[in-house]
């Protein structure tokens, strides 16, 4: 069997590897990077179909690697997973929908927090969207910490880890769930006491574990 995971940057590539080590043993893996995405969506203010050509075009060449199974390892481009998937006609997964489902099941206050504003409307829309097929209402809270992606952008990675764990904590104290809307802020959890890590939500692991559950559904 193989997986074929489309990033759209260099960070998540490792921590998925090791996940998919631990979950998919023995499983071929092949990864697609395109790190003009995501600056693409952020210069045209989230506007999804101006890349969406690439994750399809991404996807083709995916199952021309004879994949089995996609992984959209980005949570911002997560909704053309659907239409990719109708093009190449294989599972096409998001790294993010385990997760959405596992919020909105465990929190009636539920805080969404992002690095990035293109990828903290999608995560939102996802939630939603899953709150409605459950028949489910929560309350969605939303943070936006931008400077902690300037941070990471100028390579101060102490940092941006630091304000994120200090954001965290805060909306750890007045909800049930906090969810990190991006794969790439997983590793703040390390930084963070037990209390509050029980309340949070990311996307990597449950994604991952997904992937698994459909690889063993083809079999």
């Amino acid at each position: 069997m193989k997986l074929a995971i489309i990033h759209t940057t260099p960070v998540t590539i490792e921590p998925l590897k090791k996940l998919a080590e631990k979950y998919l043993a023995n499983y071929e893996i092949i990864n697609f990077l395109d790190d003009s995405i995501l600056p693409s969506l952020l210069s045209t203010g989230g506007n999804i179909e101006k890349i969406e050509h690439k994750l399809i075009q991404y996807s083709i060449f995916a199952k021309e690697a004879e994949a089995d199974i996609i992984l959209f390892a980005c949570s911002s481009v997560g909704e053309v997973a659907v239409k990719a998937e109708q093009k190449v006609s294989i599972p096409v997964e998001r790294i993010d929908e385990a997760m959405a489902e596992q919020a909105i099941h465990q929190g009636d206050k539920i805080a969404v927090i992002a690095t990035l504003s293109t990828t903290l409307n999608p995560t939102v829309a996802l939630l939603k969207q899953k709150a409605d097929i459950y028949n489910m209402s929560p309350q969605i809270i939303t943070l936006l910490a931008n400077e902690a992606y300037t941070a990471l952008t100028n390579g101060d990675k102490e940092m941006h880890d630091t304000i994120l764990a200090n954001e965290i904590d805060r909306l750890a104290a007045e909800v049930d769930i906090v969810v990190l809307a991006q794969a790439s802020m997983a590793r703040v959890l390390v930084q963070l006491p037990e209390k509050v890590k029980d309340k949070c939500l990311t996307s990597p692991e449950l994604g991952m574990k997904r992937v698994q559950e459909v690889m063993k559904g083809l079999w």
